[in-house]
């Protein structure tokens, strides 16, 4: 466990997505599926893998912060750091300087998300254990201590946090048992991407519900009209009894959230996702308020900045779902805050996987949820995306639309260093060969 960590590299890796639309919704029309790859080495010659994710452009700036942080890290023993994991959190996210930057949120944070994963997957290796079986494996009161409670104890206390965890110890290792028989329920995105054209999607689809797949997700949210239409057409290929979501990333005001939503109510949706601004509270409760008659519910958070926003949409009633993120918040430190929060306030979490390597991390957190924090799969599913996984040492395993918990140690972070290489941007193959055809989307 001591396992000094020597040094921190980083490196700009993207994949041309935006080529066949995969990825695109009606705010972000042309994804390039990118991260920000993080390494750390150590003195004994293991290492640490992780990553935060992005849609291409910008993704040099993550590389930046990731940069600025690695002096706050390298030099530390694994020991040092995981006995006082809340302690080497809050180093993260309260420099004196760059503090101002966030404060835990944006750029800053997606950069100590992707230090953080890399530093759990070292744990985890250190370990010989999968993520999802250290956390399964830790003693409550430990998994406690590695979260910052500042800012959020007057929705959850410390104490609280220990007693969920303590109940939840009752029928774990048959859940456990459960998970690894059977895995972890999921929805498919992939049929419904903005961008496809309706003869795809009906491939798709059909493709799909032969695998298993009783989930769907479609994109919505750019002409009322084509929402209709492609809604329908989901809806008929789904049929009647399978379960259809919808997600507008962003796209409406409240009242024209509420309209519009209003407006595909016959398609029978479970949510609607990312209705208006992230950012807007408020303006997710009125949404939640207004639907709540029409039997659909408001999921929103792979772009909450933190477990503080969370707090308050839960204290507000301001969304039916919580979707958490393995780099939108502070890596596990703190998608555990939420997970907890969620659980006292009795909001399902499905967490958001749309993204390279998002699917591989996420798993891990919602084995914990169900094992350890929540105990029950009622109304909920994690998302699933079929594209990039062959980039991974560690790829997702999915079995008629479950997933299956990952063997491997580690957070299922590395990746190929051939895919590294070949993506790295801007002088990888991909990008430098003629074919490329998005660098000028890139850059």
């Amino acid at each position: 466990m001591l396992h000094k960590i020597t040094s921190l590299t980083v490196r700009d890796v993207r994949f041309p997505t935006s080529l066949e639309q995969h990825g695109s919704d009606a705010m972000h029309t042309d994804p390039d599926y990118s991260v920000a790859y993080v390494v750390l080495d150590t003195d004994c010659g293991l290492k640490g893998f992780g990553l935060t994710f992005t849609v291409g452009k910008g993704t040099e700036i993550v590389v930046c912060a990731v940069e600025a942080v690695a002096g706050l890290v390298v030099g530390k023993s694994l020991q040092e750091i995981v006995s006082d994991f809340r302690g080497f959190y809050r180093l993260l996210t309260s420099d004196g300087q760059m503090r101002w930057l966030g404060p835990e949120k944006g750029v800053i944070h997606l950069a100590i998300a992707a230090v953080l994963n890399a530093v759990w997957d070292l744990w985890a290796r250190a370990e010989g254990k999968p993520l999802w079986k250290l956390l399964v494996d830790m003693d409550p009161k430990q998994i406690v201590s590695c979260i910052d409670f500042r800012y959020i104890t007057d929705a959850l206390t410390e104490e609280e946090a220990v007693e969920i965890l303590v109940k939840a110890q009752e029928g774990k290792q048959r859940r456990e048992e459960h998970m690894l028989k059977e895995g972890y329920p999921a929805y498919t995105t992939s049929c419904a991407w903005l961008g496809y054209s309706d003869q795809l999607l009906k491939q798709l689809c059909t493709d799909a519900l032969k695998s298993g797949w009783t989930k769907f997700k479609v994109k919505v949210g750019a002409d009322l009209e084509d929402d209709k239409r492609r809604c329908r057409l989901m809806r008929q290929m789904i049929g009647p009894d399978n379960t259809l979501m919808i997600d507008a990333n962003q796209r409406w005001d409240v009242a024209e959230a509420i309209s519009w939503v209003s407006s595909l109510a016959e398609f029978k949706p479970l949510w609607v996702e990312e209705p208006t601004s992230p950012d807007d509270i408020l303006g997710h409760a009125a949404i939640s308020k207004a639907l709540a008659p029409l039997g659909i519910g408001v999921a929103t958070g792979e772009q909450c900045h933190n477990r503080v926003m969370f707090k308050q949409f839960l204290q507000a009633s301001a969304l039916q779902f919580v979707q958490i993120d393995s780099c939108r918040l502070g890596s596990v430190n703190e998608n555990l805050a939420v997970l907890l929060m969620a659980h006292k306030f009795q909001v399902p979490v499905c967490p958001h996987a749309g993204g390279v390597g998002l699917c591989e991390l996420v798993q891990h957190l919602i084995l914990f949820d169900y094992i350890c924090v929540s105990g029950s799969l009622g109304n909920r599913m994690c998302e699933y995306v079929d594209h990039l996984h062959e980039h991974f040492t560690s790829p997702v395993v999915i079995h008629d639309a479950h997933y299956m918990p990952p063997k491997d140690p580690g957070y299922s972070c590395e990746m190929l260093e051939s895919s590294v290489q070949s993506h790295q941007y801007p002088e990888g193959d991909v990008w430098t060969r003629p074919a490329a055809g998005t660098e000028k989307k890139s850059k």
